[in-house]
Formats: C-alpha cells, sequence, structure tokens
C-alpha cells in the first residue's frame, strides 16, 4: 500500500496498535483521532485515503461519523472517503451498512485480512467483465 493515508478513529489504545501494526510500511501514514466529532474538521484539513472506524469512538461513534462523512459528502462540503468500520460483533454489519460504509470487519482483527481489505477499497480490482461485455454489445 505504497503512498496511502489512514484516518484511524478510535479511542481504544488497542486498536490504534493492532490497526497500525497491520497496515504500517515505510509510505503509509495515519492521522489518529480520539473523538469522533473531530473527524469531519480532520478530514478537511487533509483528506486520507481511507477512514478506518471504530464502532465505539467515544461521544459519537462509527457508525454516526460514516453518515456525516456521507451527508458532507453529498453536499459537497467533503470530497468522498472509502470508510472501513471496525466492529464488535457480526450482528452490527446492518448498522455498517445503514452508514454508507465501503466495508467492514468484525473485531478481534486478523492482521493479514486487515490489510487486504483496506488495499481492496483503497485499490479496488478493474471490473473483470468490461473487455466482455463490449464484446458481447459489438456481438450482438
Amino acid at each position: 500500500m505504497p503512498g496511502v493515508h489512514v484516518l484511524l478513529a478510535t479511542d481504544a489504545d488497542y486498536v490504534v496498535n493492532e490497526v497500525t501494526a497491520a497496515l504500517a510500511g515505510p509510505d503509509v501514514s495515519f492521522t489518529v483521532v480520539g473523538d469522533g466529532r473531530a473527524v469531519s474538521t480532520v478530514v478537511a484539513a487533509r483528506p486520507p485515503d481511507i477512514a478506518v472506524l471504530d464502532l465505539q469512538v467515544g461521544s459519537m461513534g462509527g457508525m454516526a461519523i460514516a453518515m456525516a462523512l456521507r451527508l458532507d459528502e453529498s453536499v459537497g462540503a467533503l470530497a468522498h472517503v472509502p470508510v472501513l468500520m471496525l466492529l464488535d460483533r457480526a450482528a452490527d454489519v446492518h448498522l455498517a451498512k445503514r452508514s454508507g460504509a465501503d466495508g467492514w470487519l468484525v473485531k478481534p482483527l486478523n492482521p493479514l485480512t486487515l490489510h487486504r481489505v483496506v488495499d481492496e477499497i483503497v485499490n479496488p480490482p478493474a471490473a473483470a467483465d468490461d473487455s466482455a461485455e463490449a464484446i458481447a454489445a459489438t456481438a450482438g
């Protein structure tokens, strides 16, 4: 993941340690925000390549943060920021979906899975079907 800036919103030191250890690299930088209400301001000052949001962050959790980012995006106040939400349990997946998150993982985190998911969100795979669709369109 060369040249990636990660915004991590959490107030749990163990989450900071796990995420930074899994994603660390020579070209990866982090901004850690412990107050969910500050995320939009931090994003406006330095837009990240991805926001990793813990489901529970003090007085404003990951779902509310993601929804605020999507609202700011919808009115043109912020550019689109891909969001990965870190969930406490599988039953919380509906929260991630409702908030507009691009992806989610259930804690405890597996470092390899976290790295892979962040890479897939930041660098989505090219659509493999494009050439097949072009061939199908010209054949008919």
